[in-house]
């Protein structure tokens, strides 16, 4: 399958690279060539015409040809962590504190899960990503080979994240998942090492995954340090911080990600600049159950890397990319008394290359030839984005779900003006849904 996306406006995420007119042509998924634009010689403004130069302009040799009416052409969004699955417990369980929601509420309710029930929970997400211009997620969930076949049948780009702890699963089934989900290198779907969090898992475990992970060289991802009531409990435990303790265990000796990473120690800091560690901060979650606000600031300035997720669809409750970016720097500003910090431009790394390189998918982290075309379109032609004096603060301060155009995911369209492309309709998708929904929460 050859594309041509022409008459763009392209952010390509390279190196602060600004935005230009041109065009990207599209090969079996991969982009293949950048094009930038030449202003025809007489014209000016922005309302010139553009030309390619030396292009060859014959539409014979391209099988789907994508005018894209001068918007704007980005690396879609990375939800650098969630649980797809948990859109059943949506509006649930809420305006509850983080122990009793989780203990008390989500695990009862998703304990009486089949995987039929996480194939179809996951599709729905699928569709809430795609009209968020989200192209790839960081998926902590159970019975992951039902989510990998909701994504691989939608299309969908997923990396799939441990889970185990003291309630299930075993090092053997994360060591055969690491395998079994990373043989292809250009699959859909693609797999890292996790555990859910130190509060609910053994210290005999977590060294078994510690030496797992020496065995491959590879990170691990946890929840950490999200409550203060997590922070002292493990200190009372252990001694130290969470993740103290868990690199006491030689937990990151090849890096990782943290999810949430609210309260921290000085120390802290420190080791997750010396072992590589990028923070995945879940701004809404966290704000809604009361968890804090996450020193985003302090990462950047320490040179820690961070990332952004939704975190579950039970606990936000709406898996939206551009809430959580504002959120990143609206927060920010008035935690440090300081309106310059995380400007926009930096939220927007965070949202798409900071994301990609966390989750393992560097060839998905800009618009380069050689990566991967996981691309959305952003409409420009929207008042909110008007007038356009600075598109990637628009991104950031202005724009919303309404401005996704399109998403496209391998080089194939998943998701163009309110339509679904996924093999499958939202109607089938709600009522299967809904159906689970009522089966184990009641009506």
């Amino acid at each position: 399958m050859k594309t041509r996306i022409y008459n763009a406006r392209i952010l390509t995420m390279e190196n602060e690279r600004e935005i230009f007119d041109g065009e990207i042509q599209i090969e079996d998924g991969l982009i293949t060539r950048v094009i930038p634009c030449e202003k025809e010689e007489g014209n000016s403004g922005s309302g010139a015409r553009a030309t390619l130069a030396g292009q060859d302009r014959d539409s014979g040799q391209w099988d789907q040809e994508i005018d894209a009416g001068r918007n704007l052409i980005m690396p879609g969004f990375k939800n650098a962590h969630t649980h797809s699955p948990m859109t059943f417990l949506r509006s649930y369980a809420d305006d509850m504190k983080l122990q009793e929601w989780l203990f008390d509420k989500v695990f009862p309710a998703e304990a009486k899960l089949t995987g039929e029930d996480v194939f179809w929970l996951t599709k729905l997400a699928v569709m809430e990503y795609l009209t968020s211009g989200i192209t790839s997620v960081f998926d902590m969930y159970k019975l992951k080979e039902e989510s990998a076949r909701a994504a691989v049948e939608t299309g969908f780009r997923m990396v799939l994240c441990g889970d185990i702890n003291d309630y299930g699963g075993t090092v053997r089934d994360v060591e055969n998942d690491f395998i079994k989900y990373n043989e292809k290198k250009d699959s859909l779907v693609s797999y890292q090492i996790g555990f859910h969090a130190e509060y609910t898992t053994s210290r005999e475990l977590m060294e078994q995954l510690s030496k797992l992970a020496d065995k491959y060289k590879a990170p691990v991802n946890v929840h950490c340090s999200e409550t203060k009531k997590e922070v002292e409990e493990c200190r009372e435990r252990s001694g130290m911080t969470p993740v103290g303790y868990m690199d006491s265990l030689g937990l990151f000796r090849h890096g990782g990600g943290l999810f949430h990473g609210v309260h921290m120690d000085d120390s802290d800091f420190e080791i997750l600049r010396e072992r590589n560690i990028c923070v995945v901060t879940n701004p809404a979650s966290n704000l809604k159950l009361a968890s804090g606000i996450a020193p985003v600031k302090r990462y950047l300035d320490m040179g820690i890397p961070v990332a952004v997720g939704t975190d579950g669809p039970a606990s936000n409750n709406c898996l939206d990319m551009f809430r959580e970016m504002f959120l990143v720097t609206g927060l920010q500003k008035v935690l440090c008394d300081d309106p310059e910090a995380v400007p926009a431009v930096d939220v927007l790394k965070m949202a798409v290359t900071n994301g990609a390189h966390v989750m393992g998918l560097d060839d998905c982290d800009s618009i380069a030839a050689g990566k991967r075309a996981d691309l959305i379109m952003i409409d420009l032609m929207q008042p909110n984005m008007h007038p356009l004096q600075n598109i990637e603060k628009n991104i950031v301060y202005s724009a919303s779900k309404q401005n996704v155009k399109m998403t496209m995911i391998n080089g194939k369209i998943l998701y163009q003006d309110g339509t679904f492309k996924i093999g499958e309709t939202p109607e089938r998708i709600y009522e299967n849904v809904g159906r689970i929904s009522e089966r184990i929460l009641g009506k």
